[in-house]
């Protein structure tokens, strides 16, 4: 069978009705719903299709191309939800700053923040410097139907570590070392990215998205003490903005096992858990009233159809007693993932939880 001959659920008539959307606001399902970070991308050969020559910024302002690509994996994989199409450096990309994203390297700013001066890079973000994301989000609601369209962006801790340290980091030192020596200029940088992080959302949600997903990629580098006095009150402003339009607001970093608790504070309806953490003790560190989404190693996947399904198995038993799941990846979908892996995944969760 070819992935794109897979079978497919039966989808509701709205998205409200969906089993994403039931599931994240913990109400019964017809299946676990599914879906995967990174699902629209590299390892999709008619992404690369779609996407030769053009650069990825480009491609992010393209209304059309953003639409074709978001559709491809929901036409491929039949996962639950769709997820739009961009990157987290776009609002800052579309408030003037000067930024690139380069092939094999990440996104790379030309003049870091390191000063108080330097905040004056940070205008405040208008929906006409993303009317391209308007644009594309009516095509995509309008091509997806019942199925949710899922808005995201880049948490303030994730944004500031790029804009500080002017690329990607293992270490965070600029960073940090800004957060621990000038805690005042830190706590502005982090609210003026709160304030253009949520007029980002609250532009995708007016346009049609269902729900939004705050990516705290990096706040895994620190401590639990670290991380509540010095990044939840910006984390926690952003959720508060969109809290009014009642859509579900999902909240994901990468080795968040210690913060898990303190992301749940923050005013998520959903936790998203990496793969280091069981989810049944992922729901205790979150504690009652969310729900949780995650959380198979994407490296499973370039293991056997057997192994596959055997450590999916695991995910779902550890997930049997929430209140809430969504099936996802722990972390994206790797660029070499052989795509038939995921459609056979999405098949086998929603086969096995039938109910």
């Amino acid at each position: 069978m070819s992935a794109n001959d897979a079978p497919r659920v039966q989808q509701p008539s709205a998205p409200h009705d969906s089993a994403f959307l039931k599931a994240c606001r913990r109400e019964p399902v017809p299946h676990t719903p599914v879906w995967f970070m990174r699902q629209a991308g590299r390892s999709l050969p008619e992404y690369r299709k779609v996407r030769e020559g053009i650069p990825m910024l480009e491609s992010c302002m393209r209304p059309e191309l953003v639409t074709e690509i978001t559709l491809q994996p929901v036409r491929r994989h039949g996962v639950d939800a769709a997820i739009y199409f961009s990157d987290i450096v776009v609002p800052l990309k579309a408030i003037g700053i000067d930024l690139d994203i380069k092939p094999g390297v990440g996104p790379v700013v030309e003049r870091p923040i390191r000063t108080r001066e330097d905040l004056a890079q940070l205008r405040d973000l208008t929906p006409e410097d993303v009317s391209y994301v308007t644009e594309a989000i009516g095509l995509l609601t309008r091509e997806l139907g019942a199925t949710p369209l899922i808005g995201f962006a880049g948490a303030p801790f994730t944004l500031a570590s790029y804009l500080v340290e002017g690329g990607p980091s293992r270490t965070y030192e600029n960073a940090k070392a800004m957060m621990y020596g000038d805690p005042e200029l830190w706590a502005d940088l982090l609210d003026r990215l709160a304030d253009i992080t949520a007029a980002f959302l609250k532009v995708q949600i007016e346009a049609g998205a269902s729900a939004v997903q705050l990516f705290d990629s990096w706040a895994g580098a620190l401590a639990p003490v670290d991380y509540r006095r010095s990044v939840l009150p910006a984390s926690a402003k952003v959720f508060e903005a969109v809290a009014g339009y009642g859509v579900p607001r999902i909240h994901f970093g990468v080795g968040t096992g210690e913060l898990l608790g303190l992301m749940g504070e923050a005013g998520a309806d959903v936790v998203g858990v990496d793969w280091r953490v069981p989810m049944d003790e992922a729901a205790r560190r979150v504690g009652p009233g969310k729900a949780l989404q995650g959380n198979l190693d994407p490296t499973v996947l370039f293991a056997s159809t057997e192994a596959v399904e055997a450590k999916t198995i695991e995910v779902l038993d550890s997930a049997k007693d929430l209140e809430g799941h969504i099936f996802n990846l722990g972390h994206g979908v790797m660029p070499s993932t052989d795509p038939d892996a995921l459609t056979r995944l999405v098949e086998h969760v929603h086969t096995r939880t039938a109910r």
